[in-house]
């Protein structure tokens, strides 16, 4: 059974990121949804907060959430390491689909899961730290060349909310050098920090689309497609998963050993020294 049409495929081919509407059954969604919900709730136990929450709903079920941080930004990075633990959510990161469309999209490809490729993004309103900039998916994660995030909202995805942004065709240029910067003093660093070479002329060659999706829509995203996440404006947190897969029989992966990046302790640079650069012709 294909999964994709041969237009999907060609869109993808195409552009290099695809959505795919309600491809995740609602119901194994709404188990990763009650499973922060309950993780929510044990912060809140833990820290000796008062449970007045609502009962569960998919739509509601980080009520409070927002209160806590503001409470103790702390907190929020317990739920954040937390998350990433639900059996629900675990069953979703090795879901049998994934290396079917793997396969569906690339040729004789032997498709890998990135280990600490996967995870639920929590961007909160207003926050730029972590919000992840114009970039390509390689330099943050290496593992390979070839690879593909699988990425779907938990919330459905407004405006205001910050869609994520792509560059359709943008993975035909290859990959970018980059620089490292803080320009805000936000204190980003690592992946967060890193930067695309002469970025805003780049952007000049390329459409931008930020599609507003909902909970069991997939977007599936080329390791070499530029993207940045949007700026949240709203009131409420907006809440994704992300699921990275890479390629064995990719010849540069297979060159460095498919070693992950910096959520791996690994730097980029030291692997792609001819990729990064010193600084950016904007900031002399």
């Amino acid at each position: 059974m294909a999964y994709l049409s041969d237009k999907q495929r060609e869109q993808f081919q195409r552009d290099g990121v695809l959505v795919v509407p309600q491809f995740y059954p609602l119901e194994q969604v709404h188990q990763v949804q009650w499973g922060i919900y309950q993780i929510i709730g044990q912060v809140m136990l833990r820290h000796g907060v008062e449970d007045t929450r609502d009962a569960f709903s998919p739509d509601t079920f980080d009520q409070v959430f927002i209160e806590l941080i503001q409470r103790n930004r702390a907190w929020g990075g317990e739920i954040y390491d937390a998350v990433k633990q639900i059996p629900a959510f675990l069953r979703l990161v090795a879901h049998p689909a994934h290396e079917e469309l793997f396969n569906e999209l690339r040729e004789n490809a032997i498709p890998g899961m990135a280990a600490g490729g996967y995870g639920i993004r929590i961007d909160i309103p207003f926050e730029d730290k972590y919000r992840a900039m114009w970039h390509q998916e390689y330099p943050a994660q290496l593992r390979s060349v070839d690879g593909l995030v699988f990425w779907s909202p938990l919330v459905a995805i407004t405006e205001a909310l910050g869609p994520v942004a792509f560059c359709p065709g943008s993975h035909r240029r290859g990959i970018l050098p980059v620089y490292q910067t803080d320009p805000q003093g936000t204190g980003r660093s690592g992946a967060y920090a890193l930067r695309i070479r002469d970025e805003a002329d780049v952007l000049t060659h390329y459409p931008q689309v930020a599609p507003l999706t909902a909970p069991g829509d997939l977007v599936i995203i080329d390791f070499a497609v530029m993207h940045c996440s949007g700026f949240n404006i709203s009131n409420r947190a907006r809440w994704s998963m992300q699921f990275r897969y890479f390629n064995f029989a990719d010849p540069v992966g297979r060159s460095h050993g498919w070693k992950g990046s910096y959520a791996a302790g690994v730097d980029f640079t030291t692997i792609h020294p001819e990729l990064f650069c010193s600084e950016s012709p904007d900031e002399v």
